[in-house]
């Protein structure tokens, strides 16, 4: 397996609120992990979120090793959701924080994947790129019942309006998806703020050159900052 991770601070944002953590060492029952997890919040309060949540999660991870890999990520998630609320609720400066999140473990040809929010993960093989997750989103909600086409998601004003956060309420309720890989298939975890300056066909031309994954998350990350950068932009590339 290879894999390299990549976070940059974009070209408007003052402080990078994303946190990325990638290993191929197992942890519990998964035999690797990659999360990444972009904060929102006032003040300090965002970039604080997504640590916490990683760091939770992976603390858990940790402490369960006998459970199913499904039900280990998913207890995992919901615990870090618990941590976020309740930090949120005894510090006013904090109210409102969360994060989203995305995870994956491969087991050989075999990816678990979840996420809460709209940090997404992608598949580009032979027959090109595939969006696995589900943005938990306003937008996305449009598009499912056919209130907006999907030209008019990319500029919607509320496109950044998203119904599910690590944090922000009591309970969080995670998506999970299973995926047996193609051959040469390659991953893409990201940020709203890869997806937001590259439309899907400009990120697959990209991967399509097959270069090495640090030009390929250089050039990601050149790209969306020669677009306008504006946000914060994390990615983990993943080769099995």
């Amino acid at each position: 397996m290879e894999f390299y991770s990549k976070t940059d601070q974009g070209r408007v944002r003052s402080q990078n609120e994303d946190f990325i953590y990638a290993s191929d060492r197992p942890i519990g029952q998964l035999p690797n992990v990659f999360l990444l997890a972009d904060g929102m919040g006032g003040s300090n309060a965002g970039e604080y979120a997504s640590r916490l949540a990683v760091e939770s999660l992976i603390s858990d991870l940790r402490s369960h090793p006998e459970q199913a890999p499904v039900e280990a990520l998913k207890e995992s998630i919901e615990g870090a959701n618990r941590t976020i609320f309740q930090e949120a609720k005894n510090d006013s400066e904090k109210k409102g924080m969360g994060t989203t999140l995305v995870a994956c473990s491969l087991m050989g040809m075999d990816l678990l994947v979840a996420n809460v929010g709209d940090s997404r993960l992608y598949l580009y093989d032979h027959r090109g790129i595939r969006q696995l997750t589900r943005d938990h989103s306003f937008v996305e909600e449009l598009l499912r019942t056919g209130k907006i086409q999907p030209e008019d998601a990319r500029n919607h004003p509320k496109k950044h309006f998203i119904t599910r956060a690590v944090g922000a309420e009591e309970e969080v309720k995670p998506d999970f998806f299973e995926e047996q890989l193609a051959p040469e298939t390659e991953i893409l975890l990201c940020t709203d703020g890869l997806t937001d300056m590259l439309s899907d066909d400009e990120i697959a031309e990209i991967l399509q050159k097959r270069l090495p994954l640090s030009e390929e998350a250089d050039l990601l990350v050149e790209t969306a900052n020669e677009y306008g950068g504006k946000d914060n932009i994390s990615l983990i590339l993943i080769r099995p």
